[in-house]
């Protein structure tokens, strides 16, 4: 009204339930305002709206910061939720921050955020994710992060930052001393990005989870690998690390393994959606029988096929007793190597979750995961499969259980931060809200 601006009805009622929660004495509260809801009636956020936002909450104490718990658990979360102009709302009281995913922010919806950034001191959580913010805007949120000691998260998943926007975060890693994970996944940043955030990780000792999915990479030398393999030597804070979708072939696998014997701090790799064959997993398996702290390892959607499921199952049930969660998910792996995988478990205490969708069942496969699930060695939530019996046959169902099912979603029903759908943020926990 100050600014003779458009009332938007669904930030005014967020904003009123804020008031609601305040006058209860609720502190430490995240404001979600997602567009992505599945009765979206068209409203979504503007960077003009934004701005009215980022006034109201730039000098509002109340959006501010508790102590971070250390642990991922959504069972503490008490959520309130409605609906508004088909726009998916609701508040956390659990944590300090603010969610505009799915938006239309835009670079000017990022001029405002970097303002927020500057002004308020007090928030810990941020996720602009597919926001249609580019370079400039990436630019910005960097630059605001400078002097910025509070902001814990930053999500900036989806939004084309480029080769350019990425070298600006490189930068403010340099400089930045509160930032503890950033997610920079499906921003087409380029290879001279990657190899910036390998270099600034050789000394940033406060970065403990980076996400560097899909980045725009040319060439068949593997590169990213080679630096970002020197950099786990280097680095002994990083707790996750995602690289889904590097072109990461056996070379490439086994630059990083090398690294990993000489580090000594992270828990998940994320390495799903490459060209790794059994060549690059004996490598891994290798590691595994001597690493200690990698507890979830994800390689979905690779080409490791029984000789690299076997390489695995051999390791796992004579020397590892580290790793938790394993995603073996469409490796064209047939029974024999999926049945060596279960086998494993039986010798393994440590190994609780693993997840086999996508690849070839046969019926003792069914049947050894089916004999695992019954005797209660593996608990239903932790896997991706369901037995069931038609005709006095066993077979498996999947179900929507895994390691990150609602990284880029959150479900129309039911949790969207279950411990069964994302498994791997909750066994290697970053902080809050990562």
């Amino acid at each position: 009204m100050e600014k003779s601006k458009e009332i938007k009805p669904f930030i005014l009622q967020i904003l009123q339930e804020v008031d609601e929660e305040i006058e209860k004495g609720s502190v430490g509260i995240t404001l979600n305002i997602a567009g992505n809801s599945r009765s979206l009636s068209g409203e979504r956020v503007t960077g003009e709206d934004f701005w009215i936002l980022c006034r109201v909450l730039k000098n509002n104490s109340y959006i501010n910061g508790m102590s971070p718990y250390e642990s991922f658990l959504p069972v503490l979360i008490l959520l309130i939720k409605y609906s508004l102009g088909g726009i998916s709302a609701s508040i956390h009281l659990y944590s300090s921050g603010l969610d505009v995913r799915y938006n239309l922010l835009s670079d000017v919806g990022a001029y405002y955020a970097a303002k927020l950034l500057q002004k308020q001191h007090n928030l810990i959580y941020l996720n602009l994710m597919f926001n249609d913010i580019g370079p400039e805007g990436g630019e910005l949120i960097a630059k605001a992060l400078h002097k910025n000691r509070t902001l814990k998260h930053l999500r900036m998943t989806g939004n084309k930052i480029e080769n350019k926007g990425g070298m600006f975060f490189a930068a403010m890693l340099q400089i930045n001393s509160s930032l503890e994970k950033l997610d920079l996944g499906d921003c087409d940043l380029g290879m001279q990005s990657v190899i910036a955030f390998a270099t600034v990780l050789t000394q940033n000792r406060t970065i403990k989870g980076l996400n560097l999915n899909r980045p725009i990479l040319y060439g068949e030398q593997e590169e990213s690998t080679v630096h970002l393999g020197h950099m786990l030597k280097e680095n002994q804070c990083l707790v996750e690390l995602h690289m889904c979708k590097h072109d990461i072939k056996n070379c490439g696998m086994k630059q990083l393994c090398d690294a990993l014997y000489l580090n000594r701090s992270l828990q998940y790799l994320d390495v799903s959606c490459n060209k790794i064959t059994q060549d690059g997993m004996k490598c891994l398996a290798d590691v595994l029988k001597s690493n200690t702290t990698l507890e979830v390892i994800d390689l979905s959607f690779n080409r490791m096929e029984n000789a690299g499921a076997n390489y695995l199952s051999d390791a796992l049930a004579s020397h590892n007793r580290t790793l938790k969660a394993l995603s073996v998910v469409s490796n064209n792996i047939e029974g024999k190597g999926l049945v060596a995988l279960s086998q494993s478990m039986k010798t393994n205490p440590t190994l609780s979750h693993i997840y086999i969708w996508g690849n070839k069942f046969d019926e003792a496969t069914c049947v050894a995961y089916s004999d695992l699930i019954h005797t209660g060695r593996l608990k239903s939530d932790n896997t991706d499969v369901e037995p069931f019996v038609v005709d006095g046959h066993v077979y498996l169902a999947e179900v929507s259980n895994g390691l990150k099912r609602h990284y880029y979603w959150t479900p129309g029903y039911g949790e969207a931060c279950s411990l069964s759908s994302n498994a791997g943020f909750s066994l290697a926990p970053v902080g809050q809200h990562l």
